[in-house]
């Protein structure tokens, strides 16, 4: 008895559940329980019908979607219609795309202009005007900035390429717009000065600074001999010493700790 009344829960449940949802008012293109009006077909699977191609669902008819001039019916719309290519939607109309001189036709979806300007030209308002290419500059396809670049050994400074100048014990980096002192120098204002690299010590892998040798510390511009007290060793920085184990640091020395 607890079985069928169980199983008969679960037959209802879907059934209510249903009703509750045709009852919402929720809009279908197509009603299983209905007759099929004009203009409509069965469904491919399960109960029910749906407009035909070129109609929408409407108080249970199908009525035709109106379509404007210079568009065509289409199912990927929301509207069920989309302006011909050189159009573009304006309400309810299809609009013609005005191309302006050395531009041309691109997609108008997702309220696009409709044209973009030829290579060599930049838009402006409803315009193409000509990028002015600066001696020692080069053309470029990026829509963003002046449409142009410097060429390698120069920067930009305004609407004029300048010619990088360079200083002794340098050169130009991969970006070819700036400079960079050598190894062992360093950048002062616009020249490149040695590095003093004192006795006993190295440049370091940047090439801009240095470091002592191990067994060594750095003391103002140069470096002095490590002092390493009994029962310690220089630690693995070089610059500096550990006590050994079991020992521990106190003030310059090393104590057994406790």
């Amino acid at each position: 008895m607890t079985l069928r009344r169980s199983h008969a829960v679960s037959v209802l449940l879907p059934a209510s559940l249903l009703s509750l949802f045709l009852s919402s008012g929720v809009a279908f293109s197509q009603n299983a329980a209905g007759p099929m009006p004009a203009n409509a077909h069965a469904k491919s699977y399960g109960p029910g019908w749906q407009c035909d191609f070129g109609h929408r669902e409407t108080n249970g008819n199908c009525v035709a979607t109106p379509t404007p001039a210079n568009g065509h019916l289409t199912e990927v719309s929301s509207r069920g219609w989309e302006c011909d290519r050189g159009y573009r939607a304006s309400g309810d109309l299809c609009a013609k795309v005005e191309v302006p001189a050395n531009a041309y036709l691109t997609d108008t979806s997702n309220g696009q202009r409709g044209w973009e300007c030829d290579r060599g030209f930049r838009a402006v308002d409803a315009t193409c005007s000509a990028v002015k290419v600066p001696a020692n500059g080069f053309m470029t396809d990026s829509a963003y900035g002046p449409g142009w670049e410097c060429d390698r050994g120069f920067r930009a400074i305004q609407q004029a390429c300048i010619a990088i100048a360079v200083p002794m014990n340098a050169y130009l980096q991969g970006s070819g717009n700036r400079w960079k002192c050598d190894r062992g120098f360093r950048q002062d204002a616009e020249s490149c000065r040695r590095i003093e690299v004192p006795q006993n010590a190295y440049l370091d892998s940047t090439g801009e600074s240095w470091r002592c040798a191990r067994g060594y510390r750095r003391s103002g511009a140069s470096c002095v001999v490590l002092s390493v007290p009994a029962n310690a060793h220089i630690g693995n920085y070089s610059e500096d010493w550990e006590c050994n184990q079991p020992y521990r640091r106190q003030g310059d020395g090393c104590v057994k700790g406790g």
